[in-house]
Order: structure tokens, then sequence, then C-alpha cells
């Protein structure tokens, strides 16, 4: 069923005021760090921090590329911190967390964009954090081989990296990207070492069509893909491009079924449902 372009109920989510949300939030402050649950504007903010989970971002809060749909910063960005992988483990400790997702913004200024120091924090984590899990969402680091391989080597549990589009939305939306490299990507997760779990995930609501989405599905199956998050849509800010339409739960529900058909060991599909979305009862 297709819903117009008014936001529905299922869509509508308050944030708490509750000591465990406001935990995390003073955590994050206090040890200078950055999350994508923030600066992305996840709707699911409220369910992680209440649960007591946050996504890492590193190497700053502001991209080098301009996708048309994100609502975080480009421009110009900072220089890395040397310091911020002891400070996310610190973090990651205090919160007594079990299951760490660290993502970034894409630095294409740096010559690994950026490999090194998610190598680095997941080696943190192992040492701050025995035992804990670890799951990072990687940029293409532009194709650069060398720069999977580092963070490959550091042996996290699972690698993710967003196709975020359908092919033929790819090159307007993601101008500085590229749909058969993000798919390389996910390939190559799988062949450089068969025990990390990749992962991959998009958002419908762009002007795609069914087959569109199937297609992608179908794509990443053939890639490889061990886990896939389906999510809606929702326009961030005014000049990002608007809402095509809202997808109906049911039909969350049918593309789960279809995904996990395909061979998908797990499937996260719904309105509300973004990347790092129960992570870790996913794994």
């Amino acid at each position: 069923m297709q819903v117009g372009r008014r936001k529905p109920n299922w869509l509508k989510v308050r944030l708490p005021n509750t000591p465990e949300f406001n935990r995390v939030a003073a955590t994050l402050a206090d040890c200078r760090l950055h999350s994508i649950c923030r600066e992305a504007r996840c709707p699911n903010i409220a369910e992680c921090f209440h649960s007591g989970t946050a996504t890492f971002l590193i190497l700053g809060n502001v991209c080098t590329r301009h996708c048309l749909y994100c609502n975080v910063r480009h421009g110009v960005p900072s220089a890395p911190d040397a310091d911020e992988p002891a400070r996310l483990a610190e973090a990651a400790s205090r919160l007594n967390l079990r299951y760490v997702v660290v993502t970034s913004v894409t630095r294409d200024d740096l010559s690994d964009g950026g490999a090194g120091l998610f190598a680095e924090c997941i080696e943190a984590l192992r040492t701050m954090v025995p035992g804990c899990r670890v799951e990072v969402l990687i940029p293409d680091f532009r194709g650069n081989p060398q720069a999977l391989d580092v963070v490959v080597k550091a042996r996290p549990d699972v690698i993710n990296h967003n196709m975020e589009v359908v092919r033929p939305l790819f090159p307007a939306l993601r101008p500085q990207g590229d749909y058969d490299l993000s798919l390389e990507i996910i390939d190559r997760i799988r062949r450089y070492d068969a025990k990390i779990t990749s992962k991959s995930g998009f958002m419908v609501g762009l002007g795609e069509g069914w087959d569109d989405i199937i297609d992608l599905m179908e794509d990443l199956a053939r890639a490889g893909c061990g886990r896939l998050t389906i999510g809606q849509y929702q326009q961030p800010r005014r000049d990002n491009v608007p809402v095509q339409r809202y997808y109906h739960p049911e039909e969350f529900a049918k593309l789960k079924q279809i995904a996990l058909g395909m061979g998908f060991l797990h499937v996260e599909a719904g309105p509300l449902v973004r990347s790092s979305y129960r992570a870790a009862g996913a794994y």
C-alpha cells in the first residue's frame, strides 16, 4: 500500500528523559566524542540511548562528501585526533558496552581514508573492553584495497558498508560515490576473511521502484552480504532531497521475507531501521 508524503504515525517518536538516556549523552560529551545518532538525526536515538548503546562517530563530524540525503555537515574537516581511540574505548568501558559500533564521516582528504584510525579504535576496544564485539561501518576508502586490508587485519566482528540507495538513484544522490565500487567492497570483505561478517543497508522512499529494490538486494546477495538493514528515508533538513513516499510496515515485512529468501543471514527491515539498529541482537 502506498502512503502519501505526510509523515505517518508510525514514524513519530519522542526523546525520553530517562537516567540511562542521559548517562549515554553525558558520557559522550565528557569523553569529547561524536555519535552518528545525533549527527545524522537517527530516529532510534531514544531506543538506543535508553538501552545504553550508541554508534560512535570518529574522524570528526564534517564529511568531505555531500550526499543529498544526509544530515552530517560537509566541508573541510579538522585533522584526525590521535587520542580519539583511547577516549572511545574509555566511553565504551564506562558504559559497560558489550557490542560497539564505530563509524566515521568520509575522509577523502586522508591518504588511507581514515582506515588506520578505525584499526586503532578496534585495537583499543579489544584492550580496554575485553570480550566486547566490534562492528565498523566504513566508507569506500575511494576503492583503496590497502586501506580495507588495514581494517580487516584489525579483526572486527562485523564490517558494514552501506549502499544507501538503489542503482538508478546513486549518481544523483551519491555523486562522489560509485555503486559498483560499494558492491565490490562487500565482496572483498568476504574474500579477505570469511570469519568477518559483511553487512550493508539502504533506504527507501527516495523515488525508487520496487524492482529497483529487488535488484539491489540481489546484487548484495551475489556479493556475499551476510546482514542487511532496510529503512525509511526521512528528510533531515530542508535542503536535503524530499521524501517521495512513505512505505507501510507491511511492505517492510514483505521485503524482509524476500531478502531472507535470497539467503541473507539476518535482516532488519522497518520504517525506523537504520544501519546499526539492534546490531547487538543480530550478532
